[in-house]
């Protein structure tokens, strides 16, 4: 049709487009996929051991064990301090309330007891002074979870966890290239549990997940608690599970986590134009303690009218998503700790939405984004 101007609607602005961001390292991820495949080896071999080593190197601890997935990786952490004799069933771990509830799972599955805390009202993340006033006889372990993709207090936290000779456990799920002073996550508490899903800022094209941790008898523990208890093949010390980063997914992981830091840097592009550009009454940003230690796996504002303005967003072509709509302590799987008030917790889930964030949304999709949040008018 010479001549004729055809008008276009813009692309809707997706919230994370997975696909987009492995297809920048499409030949590298498939040139890895065909040496694994052509190897013949598929389960604890040569690529998981480098991709072990690369990233204990990058997150700056002796030890990585690459396990099925990051509830895994948090659950095995927990297993092997039971086998080391550290935690003993119907011990407490304190968890925060605003969390997603594989933190709550992990402890239960091991016969331990969640205490969860309300969060500080500026960073969403377990506050230590509740964190002190929560501690009782039965306390083993603190669970710090640097939400979003930001470090948990972890000084006042160690403090803690010193002072009362507690285990500090380090749910990073989220938090890949999250760091203060040169410390990236994963190399503050004991051990800590990162997740690989596809969704994450190092994400494998499946699942798995992995344990880091400068304590060699729980890296050993778990290396042999993932692979039914054993070191040699038949020989099982421990009543163990099937629970093994696999070849394909590990020599993904090598190639993606080169590129890890200049991705991470685009976050922090974006969080920070976010961060300047959106003004609205009714809308609050994320608080943020020190803005180089975020890793933005997630940029979570807070609005009263959180589902008309999710609606506008959607209106506006820009997709955005609710992490999390009901907090772990109101869930039917734990109706043992419904009785509890943890009204900042509840109130987050009610009024949290995440808007699109990631290393491929471009100037203009953020351009977007901030002019239909100012745009927004609240309902009457």
């Amino acid at each position: 049709m010479d001549g004729v101007l055809l008008r276009t609607e813009p692309a809707d602005v997706p919230f994370l487009d997975v696909g987009a961001i492995n297809a920048r390292h499409a030949d590298e991820l498939k040139a890895v996929a065909a040496r694994v495949i052509d190897s013949g080896r598929y389960v604890l071999g040569e690529e998981l051991a480098a991709f072990e080593r690369e990233f204990a190197a990058w997150c700056g601890v002796p030890h990585a064990v690459g396990v099925g997935n990051g509830l895994d990786a948090l659950a095995l952490i927990l297993r092997g301090y039971k086998q080391l004799g550290a935690l003993g069933e119907g011990d407490e771990v304190i968890v925060p309330g605003n969390t997603f509830i594989a933190s709550f799972l992990a402890v239960s599955a091991n016969r331990l007891l969640p205490v969860p805390v309300e969060p500080d009202p500026l960073s969403f993340n377990l506050d230590p002074a509740r964190v002190a006033a929560a501690i009782g006889p039965r306390t083993r372990a603190i669970m710090a979870v640097h939400l979003y993709g930001q470090l948990a207090d972890m000084p006042a936290l160690a403090a803690l966890a010193r002072q009362h000779r507690l285990l500090l456990i380090e749910d990073a799920a989220q938090a890949h290239g999250a760091a203060c002073d040169g410390r990236r996550a994963g190399a503050f508490g004991d051990a800590a549990a990162f997740s690989f899903f596809p969704a994450k800022n190092l994400g494998a094209l499946g699942d798995g997940g992995a344990v880091v941790t400068a304590d060699a008898r729980l890296a050993r523990a778990v290396a042999a608690l993932r692979n039914y208890g054993s070191e040699v093949k038949y020989r099982h010390l421990f009543q163990g599970v099937n629970s093994r980063l696999d070849e394909l997914q590990a020599a993904l992981l090598r190639v993606k986590l080169k590129y890890l830091d200049d991705e991470v840097a685009w976050r922090r592009r974006v969080a920070r134009r976010y961060r300047d550009g959106i003004r609205h009454a009714q809308i609050r940003l994320p608080g943020v303690a020190r803005e180089e230690q975020h890793a933005w796996h997630l940029f979570v504002l807070r609005c009263p009218h959180r589902d008309a303005l999710q609606q506008h967003l959607q209106a506006h072509g820009i997709h955005s998503q609710v992490h999390y709509p009901v907090p772990p302590h109101r869930q039917p799987a734990y109706p043992e700790l419904h009785h509890l008030s943890l009204p900042l917790t509840e109130r987050l889930h009610e009024e949290v939405l995440s808007l699109p964030i990631g290393p491929t949304l471009g100037e203009d999709a953020v351009a977007r984004v901030i002019a239909a949040c100012n745009a927004f008018r609240c309902p009457p």
